[in-house]
């Protein structure tokens, strides 16, 4: 049986940098035996089925087949659908404060933080932005939009030194519900 994964690129088909057609992505990865690929939206989400389940091997991968066929580096961070789904089921800005959902984020990192610099970065106030580190991700939430908070991807990575990479909450709630139908092929 095949496992159910879920690979976030970054910094793909933004502002006219790194572009990948999903098609021709989608293409190249299954030379590498992925089956059932979906893609999401242009900013690199592909939801597929494989056998490794190692997701640091898939990262590379999926990253080194970018490489080959497309000339340029990028990172790639992949969950399996048990993790996405945890992500959605413990947000505190949704579960606890019914913050709107519009001005929700989560940002993934490639793997989970040295915990001192998590506690370092904890107390930095950004009002009103705010931000809930959990383990590999965090929940960032941004009542006056993604686009002016200084809570982004750089941010996470030079304080935590990971490689991080956000979606828009609707994004991620998307991803699981085409996960889910990925299970049953």
């Amino acid at each position: 049986m095949k496992n159910t994964f879920i690979a976030i690129l970054r910094g793909i088909n933004v502002s006219g940098h790194f572009m990948i057609r999903m098609h021709d992505l989608k293409t190249k990865l299954e030379v590498l035996g992925f089956q059932n690929i979906t893609t999401y939206i242009q900013s690199g989400n592909i939801i597929f089925n494989y056998e490794i389940t190692d997701q640091n091997e898939l990262s590379g991968l999926i990253g080194n087949n970018i490489l080959q066929n497309f000339g340029f580096n990028v990172p790639v961070i992949v969950r399996n659908v048990t993790e996405i789904k945890a992500v959605i089921e413990n947000n505190p800005f949704v579960n606890d404060r019914k913050e709107n959902i519009d001005r929700l984020h989560v940002t993934f990192f490639s793997r989970s933080p040295d915990p001192e610099m998590i506690r370092k970065i904890s107390v930095l106030n950004f009002n009103p932005d705010e931000f809930i580190v959990n383990q590999d991700h965090a929940y960032v939430f941004c009542p006056n939009g993604y686009g002016n908070t200084k809570i982004n991807n750089q941010f996470f990575e030079n304080k935590l030194n990971v490689t991080a990479t956000t979606r828009n909450w609707k994004t991620v709630n998307q991803l699981v519900v085409i996960a889910n139908e990925h299970m049953f092929i």
